[in-house]
């Protein structure tokens, strides 16, 4: 294995009622920032429920933060944030909200009203407000990791954010929370927590069996467990595929498959760029980039693919060539049976690579892979084949 450190302070509540909870973890006199999205929560309950748990809190909401979080939105929010005095950052939503809440938590601690560039070289203050989670979409981990994706419209950038104080120091797992999500939302969650899997588990093997197990479960889970929770309705079945997914996604990226590991990410920072350029789902971009990318990726990811192909997909064959090659395809078969596309031409009409090459050349991203070995010219060699 390679050498690793592993601490996760975050207290995960899950289950059916836990956003009660917020009563115990929040304290009585506490000045929470509330925030939140497009305004979902306002509409199914969940902010009333948080509401409910947080009497004689003093709260302070603030909504409107995007799919994509934009660091000149949350620069209102910071404003909004030490106006007030708060000592808590409370996000209320999905992986968004949450990266945004840690992302304010830094920003309002700073007292700069425009810290980016700070922030991007790591200097990220040492008196970070704790955070805390009231998930409502399955899809990031964030819940429980301390990165955060922030995209500046201005700089028409969007980067990672790394800040272990912004961790959350508790978070509410509730899957039923997940019932008022839009078929979209189900499908992209599902596809962006396996591949979250996938960027720590497809590099090259080193002795992680433990590791690999759990990465294999993780995966199994939600191709089985993801397409029951588009098709399972409200009832019992739609209940337990609940349960599951949130659990998978919350164990696909809180560090424990990363530990000992080498990782790739470099479909991710494709797709980020993808993003900032034509404004696409987060996860739609992913499915589009990976399988060109595995393929691409074949010589070195071979063994690894092949893995994939016998551990997950109960693929069989002695020659691990052949039995990579139909993991890409199982894999890419999975991506359209979740409702995600296979290419970023079903993305974007035209689609131009070059506009993608830039974007990443701009953040510093030309070494991309857990070997460096993926530059400029293999992303256009990877979106042109894709």
């Amino acid at each position: 294995m390679v050498s690793f450190s592993l601490c996760n302070p975050t207290d995960i509540r899950f289950g059916k009622g836990q956003i009660g909870a917020l009563s115990e973890l929040v304290v009585p006199d506490a000045r929470v920032l509330l925030l939140y999205g497009g305004g979902s929560i306002l509409k199914n309950g969940v902010e009333a429920q948080v509401r409910a748990a947080l009497p004689g809190r003093q709260i302070v909401a603030f909504g409107g933060v995007e799919p994509n979080p934009v660091y000149e939105t949350l620069q209102r929010g910071s404003a909004r944030g030490r106006d007030a005095g708060v000592d808590l950052v409370l996000g209320v939503g999905g992986g968004s909200v949450i990266d945004a809440a840690k992302f304010l938590a830094a920003m309002i601690a700073s007292g700069q009203d425009d810290p980016w560039d700070r922030f991007a070289a790591g200097d990220f203050p040492a008196d970070t407000l704790p955070v805390g989670a009231v998930l409502t979409l399955a899809a990031t981990g964030s819940e429980s990791n301390p990165v955060s994706v922030i995209t500046s419209l201005r700089r028409e950038l969007k980067l990672p954010f790394r800040n272990e104080r912004a961790r959350p120091k508790f978070a509410i797992l509730d899957p039923q929370t997940l019932a008022s999500l839009s078929r979209k939302q189900q499908e992209n969650g599902v596809v962006d927590a396996f591949t979250h899997v996938l960027e720590q588990y497809m590099t090259y093997p080193v002795n992680a069996p433990i590791q690999y197990g759990y990465s294999e479960t993780l995966m199994q889970v939600l191709a089985e467990w993801g397409p029951r929770l588009l098709s399972d309705g409200p009832g019992p079945d739609g209940d337990k595929a609940r349960e599951n997914v949130m659990w998978a996604a919350n164990q696909a990226l809180n560090g424990l498959i990363a530990a000992g590991v080498p990782e790739d990410w470099s479909t991710h920072m494709i797709g980020h760029a993808i993003t900032a350029v034509y404004g696409i789902d987060h996860a739609r971009t992913l499915s589009a980039v990976m399988p060109a990318l595995m393929r691409h990726e074949l010589a070195r990811k071979r063994q690894m693919l092949a893995r994939l192909g016998r551990k997950v997909w109960g693929i069989v064959g002695d020659e691990d060539e052949a039995v990579a090659e139909a993991a890409i395809v199982a894999t890419e078969n999975f991506f359209s049976r979740m409702g995600c596309p296979i290419r970023p031409s079903d993305l974007v009409d035209a689609f131009d690579p070059e506009p993608v090459v830039s974007h990443l050349e701009r953040a510093g991203q030309t070494a991309l892979g857990e070997h460096g070995s993926i530059g400029p010219d293999a992303v256009r060699s990877i979106l042109r084949a894709a």
